[in-house]
């Protein structure tokens, strides 16, 4: 009975080792580069002042006005993340509160984040012209990089 436990676990975990060595070498050569793709994420949490809520308006408007080609085609990507529901996005950035970050990728693939929070809180809900203006600046400039 031993004998059979031991050839049993053996053969278990050779099995599952010839399965996933060829899975992950296929997988780390396949992924595409993103440099082409740029994403404007909108952080929140569950309670949102004035404020927030403009910088979310405001980027939006911008987004889908301005950019409808780029967003239909997927090289401008829009998220509006709600910091307690996607914890583990709000840490990679390193945010705990509303923020605006924009994100590009060199030709490499190596991502690249910009926070624009300060200019947000600055001039969404006080200066929508001017908030409008300098995001559509920033993001045109990420599009063509």
């Amino acid at each position: 009975m031993y004998m059979r436990r031991v050839l049993f676990m053996l053969t278990l975990c050779l099995g599952m080792g010839a399965c996933s060595n060829g899975t992950g070498k296929a997988t780390a050569h396949q992924e595409p580069t993103r440099s082409d793709v740029v994403e404007v994420l909108y952080f929140h949490g569950a309670r949102r002042c004035a404020t927030c809520m403009a910088i979310e308006a405001n980027t939006r408007e911008v987004i889908e006005s301005a950019y409808a080609e780029e967003l239909k085609s997927g090289r401008l990507l829009f998220r509006s993340v709600d910091i307690s529901e996607e914890r583990a996005v709000a840490e990679k950035y390193e945010v705990s509160w509303s923020s605006l970050i924009i994100v590009d990728y060199d030709k490499s693939g190596k991502e690249r984040a910009t926070d624009l929070t300060e200019f947000a809180f600055g001039h969404a809900r006080k200066a929508p012209e001017e908030f409008k203006a300098g995001l559509s600046e920033r993001i045109t400039e990420r599009l063509n990089n």
